[in-house]
């Protein structure tokens, strides 16, 4: 990622970073019970069957997504996980913009609070990689 993101720079173009919540998952507000729509692409494109799965929770197995963010909510108990992925992202000074993207008026309110929250920490920087490596990267970093 870094040597895009230093590509990117050298190159003078802006990178637009969308589906940062990896399709609500990191919103914190889903468990094993949650259940979505028929039309919903959390429901029918899980495993790619109608486009890109990477467009679907960031192409990354939901039981195994909803134990990475429960993870990352017991370690980040009082912060809101969707403002700490925004402002993760934000914080690569090779972002032109996030699109996080939001269902109602209240989610883009919320979501601008990202600005407010402090540079994330190297201890918490850390641990965000450690969780990344352990839970994600075997199925998603060989498509970058």
């Amino acid at each position: 990622m870094n040597i895009f993101f230093d590509l990117a720079k050298q190159k003078n173009i802006g990178i637009i970073v969308r589906v940062p919540l990896a399709s609500g998952l990191l919103s914190g507000k889903y468990n094993s019970e949650t259940t979505f729509a028929a039309n919903d692409h959390r429901t029918f494109n899980r495993n790619g069957e109608a486009f890109d799965k990477g467009e679907t929770f960031s192409g990354i197995d939901y039981q195994k997504g909803l134990e990475a963010v429960r993870i990352l909510k017991d370690y980040f108990q009082d912060t809101n996980l969707a403002l700490l992925a925004i402002k993760w992202v934000l914080m690569f000074d090779a972002v032109s913009c996030v699109i996080p993207g939001a269902s109602n008026p209240s989610q883009v309110q919320s979501n601008l609070k990202s600005a407010d929250i402090q540079t994330i920490s190297e201890k918490d920087m850390a641990f965000i990689k450690s969780v990344y490596e352990q839970y994600i990267k075997a199925d998603v970093h060989q498509v970058w």
